[in-house]
């Protein structure tokens, strides 16, 4: 055989290669992703309209994340929010709605304490992604609800927000506000302590 196709050939082979450890590092990028986000990678994807765009947006979180300051409360801190916390619960009972605003600004008050920008709720959302995926669409459920709550005391009475309604927006503040109390872990230790 002449040596222009043993070049071929090899040219073939090296670019099969390629093409293959490509691929490859594609699907563990997805997969990390996907298991590192959780159904965050999903909404995202479908906000961005397509894979690669989803996948730059988490990228980007992940990026502007290493980059913040975020600490841990000090355990005066945290004893503070979480009598705090068990205060707004109580007044629940009386004043759902005062409660749920209260919750609110508790969770927004512990973010910024731990370093968390407070530029807009998109962005604040986006950020606890990053840290803690498994609750960020709980902040997100309790804040369209608090959404609602205002939107509902500017409007005509129809549009109130029910006491169920309200409930649900303080069961999900709990479960972010409880995440953002915990000492920060990495994933790997948090996985096996909740495992």
């Amino acid at each position: 055989m002449d040596a222009w196709i043993w070049i071929v050939i090899a040219l073939v082979v090296v670019a099969i290669v390629a093409l293959v450890a490509f691929v490859l590092r594609q699907q563990r990028r997805h997969a990390e992703l996907r298991e590192s986000f959780g159904a965050e990678y999903e909404r995202a994807v479908a906000h961005e309209g397509d894979v690669r765009r989803g996948e730059s947006d988490l990228l980007a979180r992940r990026e502007r994340r290493a980059k913040l300051d975020i600490r841990p409360l000090s355990p005066s801190s945290r004893d503070s929010y979480l009598q705090s916390w068990e205060q707004t619960q109580a007044r629940f009972v009386d004043n759902p709605a005062g409660a749920l605003s209260q919750a609110d600004a508790l969770i927004t008050a512990v973010m910024e304490e731990r370093g968390y920008p407070m530029d807009d709720f998109e962005r604040r959302a986006e950020d606890v992604s990053v840290d803690h995926p498994d609750v960020v669409q709980h902040y997100r459920a309790a804040h369209d609800i608090s959404i609602r709550l205002d939107d509902a005391a500017a409007g005509p009475p129809t549009s109130r927000v029910s006491t169920e309604d309200l409930r649900q927006g303080l069961v999900h503040y709990r479960a972010l506000f409880h995440e953002l109390l915990e000492p920060d872990q990495d994933p790997a230790t948090r996985d096996r302590a909740t495992g």
